[in-house]
């Protein structure tokens, strides 16, 4: 085990755990595959365990919240102080991100998280806590987001490498998808049997396990990375690298797309419990246990897939926004909840699809930039999407709401992939295939070839 300086920066072995596909990135991997790298087990099992200490402190900061203050903006006013910083400061993350050694980056956000949470124990505990410390605790939190974020994102290929990146990237979903269905529960337990603070306190104490995990590594088995200068100007760098590549710039505003006018399902999913299934709390709560569900099965199945086609992501965009349309016009409360599965489905396959395709895509030492950029843009959507999303079903009702979503979202999709497609010299052919019509992309110069099918 190596942890001194350096171990970042170590050369790659020249074995790997597993063997390489064949070239074109199509090989089918099995569902766990990243798993027999050592340094990914030790990631991933740290994170099994944070991942649920965080799902507890988001509700838990969320109930302390409104029961100091009786208020539902202050609990909104948490969750935008959590995101400013990522809007404020993710691509500034971006550019430390490229500099520094990602690993010992990761292990300093990790205690900068748990002091957190556990200082916000000490207070609940005590009795001593006031709102004003939960929104510092929230933004302070949101801070060690700016840099944990792109690091956690970009350290996964120096994990696993390229071949098994995007088995390990769909796994890390589905770790934090298994997550959101435990975390909240046992929060509930926690809350309702000793209270907030013990909730927290948990949360804080989860971070052992990662930042061991993160100790334990072999700095020698990690697949080394050049990691960019001190220098002026990065990011502006950063930005002229994605504008002048189409292949990460236009996946970057599909997400983008989605993230600010599909997910706001805060907004929809509580306005069809109550204002229009006249369910309460419990239908709400299955919609987002159903969707949590959906978006475990599309990270195992991304896993599974073992390749990242800009098709897929392009397919996935649409099937969301299609269903998004049909949920909006579900006449029953079951019909609905069961929707929920697809949805989180293909948005789960967009977002691990778009994530792999932009890291695959990206030089290394940009490799940080780029993904602070995607995550600035996919998370920071949601304080701008979600007014909108509130506006249109305060005007015209919650299904033109969802309605309104994913349209936008498959329209996108739809656009983007005849951008896409026309940069890449292809274009739509309709024709017949074993007696039945087919769609698809085709290269340009087969159209002569194509003529007589049409």
């Amino acid at each position: 085990m190596s942890t001194g300086p350096g171990a970042d920066s170590a050369p790659a072995p020249t074995t790997h755990d597993s063997p390489p596909g064949p070239p074109g990135g199509t090989r089918r991997s099995s569902m766990f595959s990243s798993l027999k790298v050592r340094n990914y087990r030790l990631f991933f099992a740290g994170q099994v365990v944070s991942n649920i200490g965080t799902w507890m402190q988001r509700i838990a900061q969320d109930w302390l919240v409104l029961s100091l203050t009786g208020s539902a903006t202050a609990v909104g006013i948490t969750t935008a102080l959590q995101f400013l910083p990522m809007l404020l400061f993710g691509l500034y993350g971006g550019v430390l991100v490229d500099r520094l050694p990602k690993r010992r980056t990761l292990v300093f956000t990790q205690v900068a998280m748990a002091v957190t949470g556990i200082a916000l124990a000490l207070l609940t505990l005590s009795g001593h806590v006031e709102v004003w410390h939960v929104y510092v605790a929230a933004f302070a939190v949101g801070l060690a987001t700016v840099l944990d974020n792109p690091a956690r994102q970009s350290f996964v290929s120096e994990m696993v490498g390229p071949d098994q990146l995007q088995n390990a990237v769909s796994l890390n979903s589905a770790n934090f998808q298994s997550a959101r269905l435990v975390g909240p529960a046992v929060a509930g337990l926690m809350i309702t049997g000793v209270g907030t603070g013990w909730a927290f306190l948990a949360n804080g104490l989860s971070f052992v396990a990662p930042i061991a995990g993160l100790l334990l590594m072999r700095g020698r088995e990690l697949h080394a990375v050049q990691r960019a200068p001190r220098g002026k100007g990065q990011l502006r760098e950063g930005l002229h690298y994605v504008a002048g590549r189409p292949d990460l710039i236009w996946p970057i505003v599909l997400v983008g797309f989605i993230g600010t006018f599909g997910f706001n399902f805060p907004v929809y999913l509580t306005a069809f419990a109550d204002d229009v299934f006249h369910a309460g709390a419990g239908s709400y709560s299955l919609f987002n246990t159903l969707m949590a569900v959906g978006s475990l099965v599309g990270a195992l199945l991304a896993a599974r897939r073992g390749t990242s086609r800009m098709r897929v992501l392009v397919a996935a965009a649409v099937a969301f926004g299609v269903v998004e349309l049909v949920a909006a016009a579900a006449p029953s409360l079951w019909l609905f909840a069961l929707l929920m599965v697809p949805i989180g489905m293909f948005g789960m396959t967009v977002n691990v699809t778009a994530n792999t395709t932009i890291q695959m895509g990206t030089d290394p030492a940009m490799r940080g930039r780029v993904m602070a950029l995607y995550m600035m843009v996919f998370l920071g959507g949601s304080p701008v999407g979600a007014p909108i999303a509130g506006w249109i079903t305060d005007a015209y009702g919650v299904r033109a709401g969802l309605a309104a979503g994913g349209a936008v979202s498959a329209l996108a999709a739809a656009v983007v992939g005849l951008v896409l497609a026309r940069v890449g010299g292809l274009r739509l052919a309709v024709g017949w295939h074993h007696g039945r019509p087919t769609l698809r992309f085709v290269p340009r110069e087969r159209r002569k070839e194509l003529a007589p099918a049409a």
